[in-house]
């Protein structure tokens, strides 16, 4: 177990300790809406041993019991917290770690092609989705897919929200129509902040249901070179981004796409029907 002592800017531009840890889940405590955490020692604020931390509700809810997670330990109120909560298994680490190399070669190897066009495959990519579970994109062959990029603090009714609502219109109408195998999927531009967790909050804040729609989070690097394979741009801060949305068929193909938030559910409904009646 393992602990580092950072620093950052406070608001009013001081520097505040920033204490990280890496440890195991020992109880979950639904109630006091705590994590029991055995960790390492963290210096100028704890011992090693087991300390209870408040957490947020969607960290709360992905929490399991013998779970190795990494995280930020804050101090407010007299009470310690932990943000910033991560999975950090072995084996999820390894998937990650490995996929997001290959991902980062292809992107180099395809110089000033790496934006891919209609017609071509899908980047391969493995991901945490809003439960924490790592996700690639294997587990999509077979089904349509709709896949955009938003970020949980986007402030402009505009862009990330009215993306994220039509994605909901858009699932709600396919079921509606009887289409059968598809999912759609959000990737974040901002996982510094958009952690598992969080983006479980953000699902529950639109009411979205994540049978068929998940939310994506992972390394920057591999969030990088996802956005510049599937042509979406950030200049300087997140908040200056551009919006794409791509429909993807069972084989993996990029059969669609559109940038911007304004596009049609509708468009996407037909494409998603003509899929479904296209012979396997």
């Amino acid at each position: 177990m393992i602990a580092v002592l950072l620093s950052a800017c406070s608001p009013s531009g001081e520097t505040d300790p920033v204490h990280l840890l890496s440890g195991e889940i020992i109880e979950v405590d639904a109630d006091a809406g705590k994590l029991l955490v055995e960790h390492g020692d963290i210096p100028g604020l704890l011992e090693a041993g087991a300390t209870a931390f408040r957490v947020s509700r969607g960290d709360l809810a992905n929490a399991k019991a013998g779970q190795r997670v990494r995280a930020r330990v804050v101090e407010s109120g007299g009470e310690k917290r932990l943000e910033q909560i991560w999975p950090d298994d072995r084996l999820s680490r390894g998937i990650i770690d490995q996929t997001t190399l290959a991902l980062r070669q292809d992107t180099m190897t395809r110089g000033s092609r790496a934006f891919r066009e209609v017609g071509e495959e899908a980047p391969a990519f493995a991901l945490f989705n809003q439960d924490g579970e790592v996700v690639r994109i294997n587990r999509y062959r077979g089904k349509a897919l709709v896949v955009n990029f938003i970020y949980t603090r986007c402030p402009v009714p505009h862009m990330c929200p009215a993306a994220t609502m039509r994605m909901a219109q858009l699932q709600e109408e396919a079921r509606d129509a009887g289409i059968e195998d598809f999912e759609l999927i959000s990737i974040t531009l901002d996982p510094d902040f958009d952690t598992p967790g969080v983006l479980r909050e953000y699902a529950d804040r639109y009411d979205i249901d994540t049978e068929n729609f998940s939310f994506l989070t992972g390394p920057q690097n591999a969030i990088n070179d996802l956005m510049a394979q599937m042509g979406i741009i950030i200049e300087g801060d997140v908040s200056n981004h551009t919006l794409g949305t791509a429909l993807i068929d069972p084989a993996g193909t990029i059969r669609h796409r559109v940038f911007g938030s304004n596009w049609m559910v509708s468009d996407f409904l037909e494409r998603l029907k003509a899929l479904q009646e296209e012979p396997t």
